[in-house]
């Protein structure tokens, strides 16, 4: 004869351990409620960089790239210090890449920024083709094939970009292409770094 004592517990085990996962699925819940309620943007990835000094790094130039006739110089950490830079993170192979690239040339036109690019892991005739058919927004560029750099740089995914003030010091990061709202905010980043 079963002993209604030891099915009663058996009873609370299972109810107990039908509960968890109920838990669990509650508490996931409450927190992806309190990410989509904060109005924090979920575009945002955070930085270690920010506040920091720009890694270290010296990349080759793109063989071939040229500009007013000269050829585009390499890309190294000490070219940062000394201006207002914007460190772009790019490739030819990035569809996202080509949808920003007109707004990187009109930051380098309109808002006078020095641009410098990091192309990553991109064969170099293919880098060469990109900037040559939809315009070249950089003074500088480093090859990245390794891809060591930009993780360096802490990145997500291309394209994303750094804004590094005078004392080579990582003030501002864009993970993705550069649309309205963010050209907006690196446009009020940009003005009070420069003082204006």
């Amino acid at each position: 004869m079963p002993n209604p004592k030891i099915d009663k517990q058996a009873t609370k085990r299972t109810r107990l351990w039908m509960m968890i996962p109920l838990a669990i699925f509650g508490g996931l819940v409450g927190i992806f409620a309190v990410q989509l309620l904060s109005g924090r943007d979920s575009g945002e990835l955070p930085s270690a960089l920010i506040g920091k000094t720009a890694p270290s790094f010296d990349l080759p130039a793109l063989p071939g790239l040229m500009n007013d006739g000269q050829p585009v110089p390499a890309l190294a950490s000490t070219d940062l210090p000394g201006d207002l830079r914007l460190v772009n993170i790019f490739a030819s192979w990035c569809a996202p890449c080509r949808a920003e690239h007109p707004v990187l040339m009109a930051l380098a036109e309109r808002y006078e920024v020095d641009i410098v690019g990091i192309n990553y892991k991109d064969k170099d005739p293919n880098a060469l083709k990109f900037l040559n058919e939809l315009g070249n927004p950089y003074s500088r560029v480093g090859t990245d094939q390794p891809g060591r750099t930009a993780i360096e740089w802490g990145f997500y995914g291309i394209p994303e970009t750094f804004l590094v003030d005078a004392k080579g010091v990582v003030r501002h990061k864009i993970v993705g292409p550069i649309d309205a709202k963010k050209f907006e905010l690196l446009q009020a980043k940009i003005t009070e770094l420069k003082g204006n």
